[in-house]
């Protein structure tokens, strides 16, 4: 595939986690976490974006999120599980992202708060203005999800290069 056409970065934030007496990384979803995250799989499968590459943290509650999630999909796409996303800093996945294949066109990262909503932001140099809206007025509850899209090489996505196409939140 070319640079120059256009890549896809879905943004998730995990769904709604249960908070039992274990360590932040071994937190299970609730119920309403699973639900919702079946419910934001549908919606992503429904997108239509042809996903070449899933990137989901370690952590329990993610990879029940997208377990759930992928469920959904007609087809699973190749899923790497990276420790680093885990508590990550939107520059930290950035890095992370830099390192993407360039045949990979597009991309769902399945994160945490404030990272994934910090990184949206970071990333949108520019935006549907109604998805911006949403997203700013709602934040990036759990099971939320941002679209962008920008163009180049995954080694050159950095802050303000893509643009917020759309934004979804499980009370949407």
């Amino acid at each position: 595939m070319s640079v120059a056409e256009p890549r896809r970065i879905v943004l998730f934030r995990h769904a709604k986690a249960d908070w039992p007496q274990v360590n932040d990384h071994e937190r299970p979803l609730a119920e309403r976490g699973r639900k919702d995250a079946a419910v934001a799989g549908r919606k992503l499968a429904d997108s239509g974006i042809p996903f070449d590459l899933a990137l989901c943290s370690t952590a329990i509650r993610t990879r029940e999120t997208w377990k759930l999630a992928v469920h959904e999909f007609s087809q699973r796409p190749k899923t790497v599980y990276e420790e680093r996303i885990y508590e990550a800093s939107p520059g930290e996945l950035i890095a992370v992202l830099n390192e993407t294949p360039d045949d990979a066109q597009s991309v769902l990262l399945i994160g945490h708060n404030p990272g994934v909503q910090g990184l949206a932001e970071v990333l949108a140099g520019s935006a549907d203005e109604d998805a911006r809206e949403r997203m700013s007025r709602r934040g990036f509850p759990a099971a939320a999800f941002a679209v962008l899209t920008f163009t180049g090489s995954w080694k050159t996505l950095e802050p303000g290069a893509a643009t917020l196409l759309d934004y979804w939140a499980p009370s949407e």
